[in-house]
Order: C-alpha cells, then sequence, then structure tokens
C-alpha cells in the first residue's frame, strides 16, 4: 500500500514535469485504484495539493491539475531578482574557488545536456543547481528554499519556455556569463545581466501563443 506521502510526491512530480497537465483531471476513484488506497486518504492529498497550489477543487466539477498563475510568477522572478543582484554582487570579486570549480563543473554538465539531447528536466535540475550554489555560496541556502515551497507555477512556466532547443543554450551562455562578471567582480552587468536572465520570458508571447490553454484566465 502506498502512503500519502508517497503519493503526494508521485502528483507533484507528474504535475510538476507536465506529465499531468495543467487543466487535466484528477479523478478520486482513479487514483484510488492506482495506488490501491480507499478515497478518504486521496481526498485529503487532494486537499493538500490544493493548498500547495498544485490542484484547485471545485465542488460541482472536480478535481482539476493547476492552470499557471502568471502573476504568481511574475511575484517569484521579482523576489528571485531582488536576492540574486544582491547575492551574486556579495560574492563579486571574491568568490571562494571551491564554488569556482563546482559552478565549472555544472556548466560543463548543461553543455552535455544540450549536446546530448537530454531534454529540459535534466537542464532544468542543472539551472536550479547553478543558482542554488550562489545562495549557498553567499549563506542564503534558507531563503532558497522559502523560494521553493511557492515554486509550481514558476518551474511548469521554465519548463514550457526551455521546450525549445535554442533556449537551453542562451540560459548556459548567460549562466557563463554570470560567472564571469562575478570573477571579476564586475557588478554593473551583474545587475544587467540577472534582470534580463530572469525576466526575459515574462513579457513573451510565446505561452500565449503555443500554451494558451495552460494559463490561468
Amino acid at each position: 500500500m502506498t502512503s500519502k506521502k508517497e503519493i503526494m510526491a508521485y502528483l507533484k512530480q507528474e504535475i510538476l514535469s507536465l506529465e499531468l497537465k495543467p487543466g487535466a483531471m484528477i479523478s478520486e476513484t482513479a487514483l484510488s485504484e492506482r495506488f490501491q488506497l480507499s478515497r478518504t486518504p486521496i481526498r485529503d492529498v487532494l486537499k493538500q495539493l490544493a493548498l500547495e497550489q498544485y490542484v484547485d477543487i471545485y465542488p460541482k466539477k472536480g478535481n482539476l491539475v493547476s492552470y499557471i498563475d502568471l502573476e504568481s510568477v511574475e511575484q517569484i522572478i521579482y523576489l528571485r531578482n531582488v536576492l540574486e543582484k544582491e547575492i551574486m554582487k556579495s560574492l563579486a570579486g571574491n568568490f571562494p574557488l571551491k564554488g569556482l570549480h563546482m559552478l565549472k563543473d555544472n556548466l560543463a554538465q548543461q553543455q552535455r545536456c544540450i549536446e546530448q539531447e537530454e531534454g529540459a528536466e535534466v537542464f532544468l535540475q542543472l539551472d536550479d543547481q547553478f543558482h542554488r550554489t550562489m545562495f549557498g555560496l553567499a549563506g542564503r541556502e534558507f531563503l532558497w528554499g522559502v523560494l521553493q515551497q511557492f515554486n509550481v507555477h514558476y518551474i511548469r512556466y521554465r519548463k514550457l519556455h526551455m521546450l525549445k532547443d535554442e533556449k537551453l543554450a542562451a540560459i548556459r551562455q548567460e549562466h557563463q556569463q554570470l560567472l564571469d562578471y562575478i570573477v571579476q567582480g564586475d557588478t554593473a552587468r551583474i545587475d544587467e545581466l540577472v534582470h534580463h536572465h530572469l525576466r526575459a520570458d515574462i513579457d513573451s508571447k510565446n505561452l500565449q501563443e503555443h500554451f494558451a490553454t495552460y494559463i490561468k484566465k
């Protein structure tokens, strides 16, 4: 028998990976059969997922995977923009050698991911690792953890943009430039590039043109 905690983890992963697409119906009966569990604990799982914005529960319509809320995405981008500018500038010109090796290795893995066409899922993990390393080196891992608690809309938003092959190469190039500017102590360019790196896609027409059915109206 699968525990509620395990079911929660399975469903979160399926939603974040877009295996369960925004707006998809989630049947209590189907989940009960899938996990061999009564509907009462399944209902508890769905209520918790709703609290964390993975699922929307409609009394007469049923349970739907939440649509991507671009307002929530913008708020996370704003927070990251403010935090990461300060974090990277605090590291500028005084970057620890260990951190430099960690990030160079990460960039090499990003490049291999692009060349081997491993896809957005692996690249997204490496992208997160790159930024999380910066938070860690600055002693701000707690703040990274806080950001992850409200990330369901932002993760899916990023994943949709990463479906374009050329996007991965552009992101990796910006990561390389950010590392170079930090090592060089070029705080002015850090400010400019962090702003572009995090905000470039928020006004893009890509989502509205290709994934309008996934977006919260």
